[in-house]
């Protein structure tokens, strides 16, 4: 297999940091050296591994993009900007034409698909790119689906804690939410407890000091109405690592994809992916 041209939206964010820096150490690709950001970012270039990455502005891209995809043909672009920027930068890959992974959070979700239904490359979009949650995800929701009212009566508390900098609710938590409605749990989103402050996350929760600026903790707490019972789960995740794997599995299925001219479906998960990898 070629390699295959990867543009990292978002830096110098720290996840798109740690996306650049495995893409370069990853056979497979070759990384792009621009990328998507932010008009509020005051720097114009961004070293990764001493590799230079030119930073693109919403006011500067349209004047550089046909220039990059002509120097990087065949190039996928991997997002992870801020969830306001979400819907804007998926128009603006849909109109050139470009596939991409979609791993920020927030934005108008449907507005985002339908951008991707409307469009003519594929993309694969999901709220978490880490493997092992996204099929703990799936068999969550296959318990919903076949033990519908399972839990019924049972209060549900949940918890989410990241970095300081995440602006909004865990996708994963919200979908986790979902399936424990399905199974008898009668409990709001906006009752998702978002915690963000270093003081409790190291204090309270003992996430270890080095990862209180990229960390997912989540935990998911079912008790009976006569408190007799509790079940519990949690997926704790230091560090952004986990997500680098995830990410670039859904490039080489977006490559796939492509390489096999197979266009009949264009809006992917992390499902598929993983499915399509068995």
């Amino acid at each position: 297999m070629n390699c295959i041209p990867v543009m990292i939206s978002g830096l110098p964010g720290n996840v798109a940091r740690i996306m650049a820096s495995a893409a370069l150490k990853d056979g497979r690709f070759s990384l792009v050296p621009f990328s998507l950001t932010g008009e509020e970012i005051t720097q114009d270039r961004v070293s990764v591994d001493q590799t230079e990455v030119t930073l693109l502005k919403p006011s500067e891209r349209e004047d550089k993009i046909n220039e990059i995809l002509e120097a990087y043909p065949g190039c996928i672009c991997v997002d992870y900007t801020h969830p306001t920027a979400v819907n804007d930068n998926a128009k603006f890959y849909v109109r050139y034409k470009i596939p991409f992974v979609m791993g920020t959070t927030g934005g108008d979700r449907q507005d985002l698909e339908q951008t991707v239904s409307n469009g003519s490359m594929p993309a694969v979009i999901a709220p978490n790119m880490a493997k092992q949650i996204v099929g703990l995800q799936a068999m969550i929701e296959y318990g919903a689906n076949t033990f519908p009212g399972l839990f019924k009566g049972f209060t549900l508390q949940v918890t989410e804690s990241h970095q300081q900098g995440k602006a909004d609710t865990s996708g994963t938590a919200k979908a986790l939410v979902a399936s424990f409605n399905q199974l008898g749990a009668d409990f709001k989103i906006s009752d998702i407890e978002k915690i963000r402050d270093p003081k409790i996350q190291q204090g309270t929760l003992g996430v270890p000091e080095e990862f209180i600026d990229g960390h997912g903790w989540h935990t998911y707490t079912l008790t009976a109405p006569d408190g007799s019972a509790l079940f519990e789960l949690k997926h704790n995740i230091n560090g952004r690592q986990i997500y680098a794997s995830g990410t670039f599995d859904a490039v080489v299925f977006l490559q796939h994809r492509i390489d096999t001219n197979n266009f009949d479906q264009k809006l992917f998960t992390m499902i598929d992916v993983l499915t399509a990898g068995k």
